[in-house]
């Protein structure tokens, strides 16, 4: 019998994975005020790594406080932070399973910005707004994007000493790199904007300063949007195309990049990342806490809040979604840029069958997929196909509705029928990542003090 492609090993030039399968880039606010992690992110990482996947990529990390789309999520910004994310580390490694921590900035995409960045504009590479949401910012300095470019650096660095295993840059889905790289968005006149090679300029200046900072030897890679598909609101320019994108995947690999992770969309959520269904009652529940940080959020929020109006929502979002699959939507792209690049490619997009992994990497579509909702619904999902399965016996529904939750609630599976409509169940297997067991510790006294 031939080998499971999908459980040989991967064995790239600085970095090996027992298996193809990764977890993607996905958490929740589970972290605290400060940006240091707690013992909750610990146990929803190690949920994955004792499932079975190969790596995980973690969520989005900020590099700075500046640079944060939601409160509550854990940074990489401190060097009193190393002894952390150290930890966390040892914890998911102890199941046989690398850790990659994505370093990102928001940019203008900045969905809550807690006590921090509250009432200040974001930096982006534009003066103009958010297209979505309406997040308010200003286009960054040229001092400010140096220091951005040391704080990747730094970031880098500082994962590396906490004996992690990688980093990725999140130059995906509408975030700061994509607001450089995006002829949609990109309106500057210096030497960071107007060609391509000026657009792509800050991704690969920090792909050099964090070569020059860690050296050679420390695994990098870097997640792109192969096409921006940006005019989700009809007035909205389309963005790159995926022919420059593969110019862009190009200069990444020379610039010293070890792999490319390939998603699509210049914004998130976008219509195809992640695609799959839009609960309306879901999000007329949890987008108000969002409502004071854009200024056209009261306009979603009244299209997702009344009936009679989410049909224009829905139109243009859904007008998106024809003729492109749910599971394993960007894979066409990521095929175009494995034939362009010499380095290993990742294509990411809500796999979910085994069979669908083993063709696409056995085409040379792909060196390895992330999944996130998948792992969501069943963490176990290697094991299941170890066993087997083509799919989990209660595969994904891809409602989307542990996304639509994350600005107020936990983060988790909130399909009911994967609980065969058992609402505790659900809420109990959405809390077992809690179970933290804190030890509460006082303060010192004071020494008393002489008279």
């Amino acid at each position: 019998m031939s080998e499971d492609v999908i459980f040989t090993p991967l064995t790239w030039r600085n970095l090996a994975v027992k298996n193809r399968l990764f977890r993607s880039n996905i958490s929740g606010r589970f972290d605290n005020e400060d940006g240091s992690l707690t013992q909750t992110r610990i146990n929803w990482e190690c949920q994955f790594a004792r499932g079975g996947v190969g790596a995980i990529i973690s969520s989005f990390v900020p590099v700075q406080m500046e640079g944060r789309i939601v409160a509550g999520y854990a940074t990489i910004h401190r060097d009193d932070f190393i002894p952390l994310w150290q930890r966390l580390g040892e914890a998911v490694h102890r199941f046989d399973c690398k850790y990659i921590l994505q370093l990102s900035h928001s940019g203008r995409q900045m969905d809550l910005p807690g006590v921090h960045n509250q009432h200040r504009r974001s930096l982006s590479s534009t003066d103009h707004k958010e297209a979505l949401h309406g997040f308010l910012c200003r286009a960054m300095s040229g001092h400010e994007i140096e220091r951005t470019i040391e704080a990747f650096a730094d970031g880098a660095w500082r994962a590396r000493e906490a004996g992690l295993d990688g980093v990725e840059l999140h130059a995906a889905n509408g975030y700061l790199f994509t607001q450089f790289l995006s002829s949609a968005i990109n309106d500057r006149r210096d030497r960071y904007g107007g060609s391509l090679a000026n657009r792509a300029r800050f991704l690969l200046d920090v792909i050099r300063a964090i070569r020059e900072r860690v050296g050679p030897d420390f695994h990098l890679q870097v997640k792109i949007s192969a096409v921006d598909h940006n005019d989700i609101l009809p007035w909205e320019g389309k963005g790159n195309t995926l022919a420059e994108s593969l110019q862009v995947c190009r200069w990444v690999e020379t610039a010293g990049a070890d792999a490319l992770h390939v998603s699509v969309g210049s914004l998130f959520p976008h219509p195809l990342n992640p695609p799959g269904d839009f609960s309306f009652d879901t999000i007329a529940s949890t987008y108000d806490a969002m409502l004071s940080a854009g200024v056209d959020t009261f306009r979603n929020y009244l299209l997702f809040r009344y009936s009679s109006l989410r049909w224009i929502f829905r139109w243009l979002w859904s007008r998106h979604q024809r003729g492109h699959v749910v599971e394993g939507v960007s894979l066409d792209e990521a095929r175009a840029v494995r034939q362009a690049v010499g380095i290993p490619v990742i294509s990411t997009g809500g796999y979910q069958r085994a069979s669908l992994v083993r063709e696409a990497i056995a085409s040379g579509a792909c060196d390895a997929v992330s999944s996130a909702r998948a792992l969501i619904a069943n963490p176990d999902l290697p094991k299941q196909w170890q066993t087997g399965q083509d799919e989990p016996e209660r595969p994904c529904t891809f409602c989307n509705k542990c996304l639509l939750n994350a600005p107020k609630n936990p983060l988790g599976c909130y399909e009911l029928s994967r609980f065969d409509g058992d609402h505790e169940r659900m809420i109990a297997t959405l809390m077992t990542i809690y179970d933290t067991r804190p030890e509460l510790r006082l303060p010192p006294v004071p020494p008393a003090q002489n008279p």
